[in-house]
């Protein structure tokens, strides 16, 4: 999903460092299966509208509401970009200023949970959704819609572009499987999973506009998946899934948390080269719920041992045949990471 621990966010560590930043603080995700530019913008993009509560509002205050919360996602667009180290005129700045994400979170009053930066709170107004806070979804089992300057860095870093295939697992209620599918555009194509009934049900209910996203309600730890260009993962994976990585076109981007359950770990990016090899790095540290079906006890006592000694920025190939080396970063089953 693209839900996170209610406590978890982004964890900024010098460990792990972006392209551009060292952040030092850890992000927030989900523990379950979880969200390039175009000639043209799509910020002109209309959305139904949806009341913060039951409170109907006359034609003249729902412009004046609908005004206010248009100019709070502009400013919030230009400051999750900030946050994130991307460029405020990017398509994900564009996402981030058209999708309305009251539409995602289920009707008010919505709950925040806490971080190093924002108090957990309480509110009925759909303006206090558009700051860097992780948002309960309501469905209980700590799940909720994530940190949106992580899930912006993460998409950066994917270098989305239009026409790609991407499949998102743990598509949650598809706030971000809504950024995916306006990154690939209409060209593109997105495949959603999501593991939870209701939260599918609500994914494909607010994602009905997008023609280019189906949302399949199952495990998207298990095969078949579709060949893609790009795969986002939204909650913890003690390893590689080997359907994951199978699934990967040439140059096919995997970008998923890699940690032992109920620990903290990082996001690890995966690109299939054209000759066979797999470059590996970290992004950042985070914490999400864990990815059913892609938590295994002994692959989590490795992980956990190998971010207890360090050295994850040194990590820079993903080998899945051989013995490992010297240059052996953590080491699971059919998988091993390498300086």
């Amino acid at each position: 999903m693209e839900n996170e621990k209610a406590d978890a966010v982004r964890t900024h560590s010098d460990e792990f460092h972006a392209e551009r930043t060292h952040p030092d603080q850890t992000h927030s995700g989900r523990t379950h299966s979880d969200e390039s530019h175009t000639e043209r913008t799509q910020t002109d993009r209309t959305y139904p509208k949806r009341t913060d509560t039951d409170r109907t509002y006359t034609a003249g205050e729902q412009g004046d509401r609908d005004d206010r919360l248009a100019a709070c996602r502009r400013a919030y667009a230009e400051r999750i970009a900030g946050l994130a180290g991307i460029a405020s005129g990017s398509e994900i700045a564009a996402a981030l200023a058209t999708i309305p994400r009251e539409r995602f979170v289920g009707p008010a009053p919505w709950r925040s949970a806490p971080s190093r930066d924002h108090a957990q709170s309480v509110s009925d107004d759909a303006a206090a959704l558009y700051q860097d806070i992780v948002v309960s979804l309501g469905a209980g089992r700590g799940l909720n819609n994530g940190q949106p300057s992580l899930h912006a860095m993460c998409l950066n870093a994917l270098g989305v572009r239009k026409g790609e295939g991407a499949v998102q697992v743990g598509a949650g209620t598809g706030y971000y499987t809504a950024m995916l599918a306006m990154l690939v555009g209409e060209t593109g194509r997105v495949d959603a999973y999501e593991i939870e009934p209701e939260l599918a049900e609500r994914a494909r209910a607010n994602l009905a506009e997008f023609a280019q996203v189906t949302v399949h309600c199952r495990n998207g730890t298990q095969g078949p998946l579709p060949d893609c260009d790009v795969l986002y993962v939204n909650a913890a994976a003690a390893e590689p899934l080997a359907v994951w990585l199978d699934a990967l076109r040439p140059e096919g981007r995997l970008l998923f948390p890699l940690e032992p359950e109920d620990e903290g770990g990082a996001m690890l990016l995966v690109t299939r080269k054209t000759d066979g090899a797999w470059a590996a790095r970290f992004l950042c540290g985070v914490q999400f719920v864990a990815c059913a079906g892609a938590q295994d006890a002994q692959a989590g006592r490795a992980l956990k041992a190998a971010f207890q000694r360090g050295n994850t920025r040194h990590v820079r190939w993903l080998h899945r045949s051989g013995q490992p080396d010297e240059s052996c970063w953590c080491a699971g089953r059919g998988w091993w990471l390498g300086t």
